[in-house]
């Protein structure tokens, strides 16, 4: 995937409307207008200018702007401009989901009842199993792909519309602050992450569903808030605290699979995050992209770990 279209440099850099004098790649999620890195405050759904972001001197807002300015820093000096309705990557995924869905729902039973080869090929499956009335590889038989591709299957109609309006609304903001690659791997990392906790806990079950690499980026918000405020008691921990409760509360969940991308998530945005204070900045996109690797592969191997020998 390239990185390409609208937000990128151009010879017309705006300037940020407190500061003239400064170019900057930033703007309000709120009204539009161009911010440099002094003004800007990291939001959960964004970011946002001095004058929508509830005012201007609090700590935890100054905070907040150093943490958006250690990010952001290296894509402006870089000539990228990033607004918020470019989060692209976040868009691609929802796409790939809402198009592999539809062809599950065009070669199984209905919106309710995916399935078909596709369905059958990426679901995540520990030892062989029966699908759709054929016998189906697993993880512990080669289908290593399943620890992946079953991110992008979904089981219903409900499943797919809960997964994919909470990936719009936290993609975005994670992807705006992590940069388009890092949030990326992050997700990817994420969902194998789930996928293996949810072998874990019971790898003897069909998972299916974004959910892992989702909790991942609440993972991935919480440490990013973090950073800004200094504290780990905000608005990320709250949803995490609620959407744990509801898979512990609901049937059918795979708390494995939650659990395991959240941890995923926590892991490979602490790696990159703490790469990034170091001043080489290319020592430091190196050593955090190698830590949330370890991330992903430590996933395979536990997935292996538990896999390994089990027979259909």
């Amino acid at each position: 995937m390239s990185e390409h279209g609208r937000g990128y440099a151009s010879r017309a850099v705006p300037t940020c409307y407190r500061h003239p004098d400064r170019e900057t790649g930033l703007s309000c999620s709120e009204c539009g207008r161009p911010v440099c890195t002094d003004c800007v405050t990291f939001a959960p759904v964004g970011l946002r200018c001095p004058d929508h972001a509830g005012g201007k001197g609090r700590p935890a807002q100054v905070q907040t702007q150093r943490a958006v300015r250690r990010v952001q820093r290296p894509l402006a000096r870089r000539g990228i401009v990033v607004r918020p309705t470019d989060a692209i990557v976040t868009r691609v995924l929802v796409a790939l989901n809402v198009i592999v869905y539809l062809i599950t729902v065009a070669q199984g039973g209905g919106l309710n009842s995916p399935g078909g080869s596709l369905f059958d090929n990426w679901a995540l499956v520990g030892p062989r199993a029966i699908l759709d009335g054929h016998l189906v590889n697993g993880v512990a038989h080669g289908d290593w792909w399943r620890l992946l591709t079953a991110a992008f299957l979904h089981a219903g109609l409900l499943h797919i519309a809960f997964n994919m309006l909470a990936l719009w609304w936290l993609g975005a903001p994670v992807e705006l602050a992590l940069g388009r690659w890092r949030f990326l791997l992050v997700y990817l990392v994420s969902g194998l992450a789930g996928s293996a906790g949810a072998l874990v806990v019971n790898p003897r079950s069909v998972t299916v569903g974004a959910s892992g690499a989702i909790f991942g980026l609440l993972g991935a918000g919480l440490i990013l808030e973090w950073r800004a405020t200094g504290s780990l008691t905000g608005n990320y921990l709250t949803l995490i605290a609620i959407n744990l409760a509801i898979s512990f509360a609901v049937a059918n969940i795979s708390i494995g699979g939650h659990v395991g991308g959240l941890i995923g998530g926590l892991l490979a945005t602490t790696a990159l995050i703490a790469a990034r204070s170091r001043r080489a900045f290319n020592r430091a996109d190196v050593l955090g992209i190698a830590g949330a690797l370890v991330v992903g592969v430590a996933s395979i191997l536990i997935a292996y770990l538990k896999v390994r020998g089990m027979s259909g």
